[in-house]
């Protein structure tokens, strides 16, 4: 059924060249059996008529307006020429249902006009004296009205296309300012993240100028405590470049941020302090760290710190009165993994999308981005029977 649908949507002229074929044929049968009952021959005009009218039928998709004009000029000649209706008449209703839906507003006007007039016309020109006064309005009335009902038709599934053209250009338009919405976000929150690894980078650095100035103070004096002091400026320096080489990654796509001051980033161990203050303001959390805890590159602490932070306040913002969450930490071999859970009642995933801990984030969109930066994997989306779930995978080197 469906390529039959199809099918007729595709070629709609064939489709109406055969409707016009079946009523040519009609309207010959019926002006045969009426020539012989009423033993008389028809007016030689009657083959015209018919014959335009089917055409009529034939085009009417493709020509509306033209259509209806050649219409109302068949029927004012049906009335000079004294041919009375036959079945090819048909195609005066069908031109007035189509000229409503597809034509010009003139055009509607006219059909509309033309199709009240058309049945008291007729009525007129080949009253009956059988049915009396009476009758004949009747007449004209009852034929008058399936006129209207066609152009009422057609009028209301125009307007209803009209609807859903527009429902459909609305929805593609906000989908357009939807996306770009989300690549704004993106590159702001990859701005944001490129301004707190450069603080995290420079943190780094300073580090390694206060252990190189005391290991040089302390180099004659205690070898031990300069060697100490060198490893430990070997082991910054080296996640120092690899923070860098991330930071890289996000000024390649041409955003930056300037301004502000170089300050150490908050780190896995201001979880536990993040969770108090949730617990302070009212939310219940159950924190806990599975695994042996160790010293983690800045971007993942960083980034671990701003996950559970995202997601509290999301809690605290969508999951109602009396929701509860959960942190948990898990020390892996070469990963961290973080899991918050809550059961609130929850919100749309769009509001995650857009929500921000501070006010400037875009809640998933920049946790995404965040994780993405350390090259680890992020997982969100509502718990069954209640609540938001968001887990993921810190790896502690970053993927080359």
């Amino acid at each position: 059924m469906q390529r039959l649908y199809d099918f007729l949507r595709r070629y709609p002229t064939w489709v109406d060249s055969f409707w016009a074929v079946c009523l040519l044929g009609i309207s010959v049968m019926s002006e045969a059996v009426r020539q012989e009952a009423r033993g008389t021959d028809s007016p030689g005009a009657i083959v015209p008529v018919i014959l335009l009218l089917c055409l009529v039928i034939a085009l009417r998709r493709r020509m509306p307006e033209k259509m209806l004009l050649l219409a109302a000029g068949v029927g004012v000649a049906q009335l000079v020429l004294d041919v009375q209706t036959t079945a090819a008449d048909f195609a005066l209703l069908v031109i007035v249902y189509t000229v409503a839906v597809t034509g010009a507003r003139w055009a509607s006007r006219l059909a509309l006009a033309g199709g009240l007039c058309a049945a008291p016309l007729a009525q007129l020109r080949w009253s009956s004296d059988q049915t009396g006064v009476a009758g004949n309005i009747a007449l004209m009335i009852l034929q008058t009205v399936p006129f209207a009902l066609a152009w009422v038709l057609g009028d209301s599934i125009r307007t209803r296309r009209a609807y859903f053209a527009q429902l459909e250009e609305r929805a593609a338009r906000l989908e357009k300012e939807r996306e770009a919405q989300a690549k704004v976000a993106v590159a702001a929150e990859r701005a944001r993240i490129a301004r707190e690894l450069h603080d995290v980078v420079a943190h780094n650095v300073s580090v390694m100028v206060v252990q190189a100035d005391g290991a040089a103070y302390v180099l004659d004096a205690a070898p031990d405590q300069a060697k100490k002091a060198l490893e430990t400026i070997s082991s910054t320096g080296r996640q120092a470049l690899a923070e860098m080489r991330r930071l890289l990654g996000v000024l390649r796509t041409g955003e930056h941020q300037e301004g502000g001051e170089y300050v150490p980033q908050p780190d896995v161990e201001q979880i536990e302090d993040l969770v108090e203050q949730c617990r302070g303001s009212g939310l219940p959390v159950d924190f806990k760290i599975e695994g042996t805890p160790r010293p983690l590159p800045s971007g993942v602490e960083l980034t671990a710190y701003r996950i559970v932070q995202e997601a509290l306040t999301n809690t605290r913002k969508h999951g109602g009165p009396n929701a509860g969450a959960s942190v948990r930490l898990v020390y892996f071999d070469d990963g961290l993994g973080l899991l918050v859970e809550d059961d609130g009642k929850g919100a749309p995933h769009e509001l995650y999308e857009e929500g921000g801990a501070d006010g400037r984030g875009h809640g998933l969109i920049g946790m995404r981005e965040r994780v993405g930066m350390v090259g680890g994997t992020l997982d969100a989306g509502p718990r069954p029977g209640g609540g938001f779930r968001i887990s993921a995978l810190l790896p502690l080197k970053p993927a080359h």
